[in-house]
């Protein structure tokens, strides 16, 4: 059995070298480490070779479950992936992740966690959408402001009319060529 250290920080201005010497200490004959990427990507360099070089048997030791993954979902199916290639998981910080998922009680244990992390994901969507439905009951709206004000939109359809392309009126106005577009289609369609 071979412990293989998995390490990670998020912005090139973390250092992760304490990572680094807690896997070390912890007996990782071999330490991978990702510097400035984000765990929500699955396509991280120094990942793809941490998962290319684990073998049947070895044990993955990371510092907690949040430097492999970005949310619940992903960190449950990481952990099936691993253990169905005979990798075991152990967490220097979360005791309850070293399961055995080869026997029944250690799936079952990962059957569980997948589910509530399903049940977390649907009750922060189903909540979004009641305060985002409240929210519109109250008049109010989402999202960035339109750049495109009732006065940009006269005058780029007055110069749409004078044959100037959307791209043209784009630059004069200081907005894209999409923004014009869609600007203009939604009113000629209304």
């Amino acid at each position: 059995m071979t412990l293989i250290g998995y390490g990670r920080v998020s912005t090139r201005d973390q250092n992760p070298d304490a990572q680094e010497a807690e896997l070390r200490e912890a007996g990782c004959s071999r330490v991978f480490v990702d510097h400035g990427e984000s765990s929500r990507t699955k396509d991280r360099p120094e990942w793809s070779a941490c998962l290319d070089y684990l073998r049947d048997g070895d044990t993955l030791v990371i510092r907690a479950l949040d430097r492999i993954a970005g949310d619940e979902v992903m960190a449950i199916e990481t952990m099936r992936e691993l253990a169905q290639r005979g990798v075991r998981l152990r967490s220097l910080t979360e005791p309850f992740l070293d399961i055995d998922q080869s026997t029944p009680m250690g799936q079952a244990i990962v059957g569980i966690l997948a589910v509530l992390a399903q049940l977390r994901v649907q009750t922060i969507r189903e909540n979004t959408r009641r305060g985002l439905a409240h929210a519109r009951a109250q008049g109010r709206v989402g999202g960035r402001p339109s750049v495109m004000t009732s006065e940009k939109i006269q005058a780029a359809r007055a110069m749409r009319q004078e044959g100037q392309s959307y791209a043209q009126i784009g630059r004069t106005l200081s907005v894209g060529a999409n923004t014009i577009r869609r600007h203009l289609s939604d009113t000629s369609a209304g």
